[in-house]
């Protein structure tokens, strides 16, 4: 840890003028990912400005932001009058139109810097990388909500080139002191195209995820099917039973045998109502007679 915190420290020996510097990214032991997809994070320019500032706390460093082309990327940060530009993010079109504000801070003298041993307390290593660096476009929420008020720092535009630049102001007279050339041209990522996502080992492309994606919900799907069918032929089952016993029900009350009374007797049948048959005895004894 200590090694870590004893660069960050020797940042601070860049003394000289701001004229002679440009802004530079934060080192990657500071800023992992750095750029990403919508924020650079800079290195604040730490002991550059301490010859034209002796009085500090009255002075204040402004950094602005620029899409790089070659129209813009020498652009002036500072009126006729030597005042500093204010122009924001939506005035600017996100500084395609020319350069914006995007972040103002206090001049930390040199010999304020917090010291190495003072990243042993961790509820100061927040508050010591922000004395470090910068981050340009970390601020998600100010664009969408109408009652934001104070300087806005949106997300930046992935895969643009940006320019950037630090500018010594004094609070008192409202004028610029002093300033730092823009910097080299400095992109922010890019997304990922959907067909190059691979991540071996065991990592797959990106159709390859979608498809492995619907076939581990595929049996899930396939459960509740299943227990769906179970459920609806239970309930089958139980409308067929129901409908068994209503039926035997009536067939028992009906075929119950019913005392016949006289007035009840059954008529008799076809068979003996119908003449009687001629048998062979019978018409013997009338040929006799």
């Amino acid at each position: 840890m200590v090694p870590l915190w004893t660069l960050l420290a020797l940042s601070c020996l860049r003394r000289g003028s701001g004229v002679d510097l440009q802004p530079q990214l934060a080192s990657v032991n500071l800023a992992t990912n750095n750029p990403t997809l919508t924020t650079v994070a800079l290195e604040k320019p730490l002991c550059v400005f301490d010859g034209a500032a002796p009085l500090p706390g009255t002075y204040e460093v402004f950094l602005y932001v620029l899409v790089d082309s070659e129209r813009t990327w020498n652009a002036s940060v500072q009126d006729g009058h030597g005042a500093p530009l204010s122009a924001s993010f939506q005035q600017t079109e996100g500084g395609q139109r020319g350069p914006y504000k995007a972040s103002a801070f206090a001049l930390v003298p040199c010999g304020d810097l917090p010291s190495v041993d003072a990243v042993r307390d961790t509820s100061r290593v927040s508050d010591i990388l922000s004395t470090y660096f910068v981050r340009v476009g970390d601020d998600g929420t100010c664009l969408s909500d109408p009652n934001f008020q104070g300087l806005c720092n949106p997300p930046l535009a992935g895969d643009t080139k940006y320019r950037f630049k630090y500018v010594l102001v004094n609070t008192s007279s409202g004028l610029v002191q002093e300033q730092t050339l823009w910097s080299n041209p400095i992109r922010t990522g890019r997304p990922t195209p959907y067909a190059a996502i691979d991540t071996w080992p065991g990592r797959r492309s990106g159709g390859m995820i979608v498809i492995t994606s619907i076939l581990g919900s595929l049996p899930f799907f396939l459960l509740v099917a299943f227990t769906g069918a179970v459920i609806f032929s239970l309930i089958d089952m139980g409308g067929f039973d129901g409908e068994t016993t209503h039926d035997s029900q009536i067939t028992q009350g009906t075929a119950a045998p019913k005392s016949l009374g006289a007035a009840e007797r059954p008529y008799p049948s076809s068979a003996s109502r119908g003449p009687a048959l001629d048998r062979p005895e019978v018409y013997a004894s009338k040929l006799q007679d």
